[in-house]
């Protein structure tokens, strides 16, 4: 850049800080998302904001260059400031969700895209990150050579015997079951909670190996908003991206040749997530089997079925007839306290 132009840290805590950055990504037809932690500006002679870059946590996102700054390596200034200040903190795999013709704007400044689909594109900040992930999880199974390897991704927001029926009915297909319990911390589980609980309630299935899911299974509580248009399904379109990222980057790396998953006839999100899914992954060379959900009575069991229950009745038999007894014990133990620190932060 020209010396007419400076970076600058925004501060967040202050209103008319927040309010100068919402206003300028307005004027780009991009939103502010609430959960930034960080942002940097770029300012001309007249501290006028001309430019923009953000994260939050591990996620670097809502940028934005002014026309005047076209040419002129504002990306690359605005990507550096966030680099070096996510590694302050303790962030060293960095990740940029954008849409997918943006994406050589982003890998000229060294990032390395991972998977693109019609829509979008994933980049991250090493060049090796999906070869550790799984090199992290092979070092964790036992040989495995011309074995079958299927996989589940669940939250388990807690664990329930709907996810028990569909851990038991694909530990019997295949020699080897890779379990990845949602690695964000946004659940009312907290995640030691729920990775804990699915590692106890499947311990007597020995070929059944659980895992934390790690950064490339997409939350869709993090997944970027900021750029969409009018109209267009956030649901649909990190489905997407997660379906690809697990069919070109995961599957391959770790040998998984299956991925089983639970019907879903209450929650649009999860039944998207389900029709993503057929639509990428036998094209990949990768079965999926869809188990039709467990039913108590008449009503599929479900952890939002579970939740509910908790906050109307507390921990109620009808409760502890929807879960295994792992998961019985720890609410009988916990959930009171569970509760009431949900209540107070």
């Amino acid at each position: 850049m020209t010396d007419n132009y400076h970076l600058g840290e925004i501060l967040l805590s202050y209103p008319s800080e927040w309010e100068k950055l919402r206003a300028f990504l307005a004027e780009n037809k991009l939103q502010c998302e609430p959960d930034l932690d960080t942002a940097y500006g770029i300012f001309d002679a007249n501290e006028n904001l001309v430019g923009c870059g953000c994260a939050a946590r591990s996620l670097l996102k809502c940028f934005a260059v002014s026309e005047e700054l076209r040419g002129q390596n504002a990306l690359g200034t605005l990507l550096s400031a966030l680099i070096e200040n996510r590694f302050q903190r303790g962030y060293f795999d960095l990740f940029v969700i954008t849409r997918r013709e943006k994406a050589t704007l982003f890998s000229s400044c060294g990032l390395r895209l991972l998977a693109e689909t019609g829509a979008l594109a994933m980049l991250e900040n090493r060049p090796d990150g999906p070869e550790r992930f799984a090199e992290s999880v092979l070092s964790a199974l036992p040989p495995h050579e011309g074995k079958t390897v299927g996989a589940i991704v669940m939250n388990c927001n807690p664990f329930t015997l709907g996810h028990r029926a569909l851990v038991e009915y694909a530990a019997a297909k295949v020699d080897l079951l890779c379990l990845f319990v949602v690695e964000e911390n946004r659940s009312l589980f907290p995640t030691e909670v729920r990775f804990q609980l699915v590692k106890e309630g499947v311990k007597d299935l020995p070929n059944v190996h659980v895992f934390l899911s790690g950064p490339y299974m997409i939350s869709g509580n993090t997944f970027p908003t900021y750029f969409l248009k009018a109209g267009e399904d956030a649901a649909a379109l990190q489905c997407e991206l997660d379906a690809t990222l697990f069919a070109h980057c995961l599957a391959p790396k770790l040998g998984i040749s299956v991925r089983f998953v639970g019907s879903e006839p209450l929650d649009p999100t999860t039944a998207c997530y389900n029709r993503a899914l057929w639509e990428i992954l036998p094209p990949a060379g990768i079965l999926l089997d869809e188990l039709p959900r467990r039913e108590l009575g008449s009503e599929p069991i479900s952890a939002s079925r579970v939740r509910s229950l908790l906050s109307e009745k507390g921990v109620c038999p009808e409760v502890l007839s929807l879960v295994p007894p792992v998961t019985g014990e720890w609410l009988n133990a916990h959930w009171n306290e569970l509760r009431a620190s949900e209540a107070s932060s």
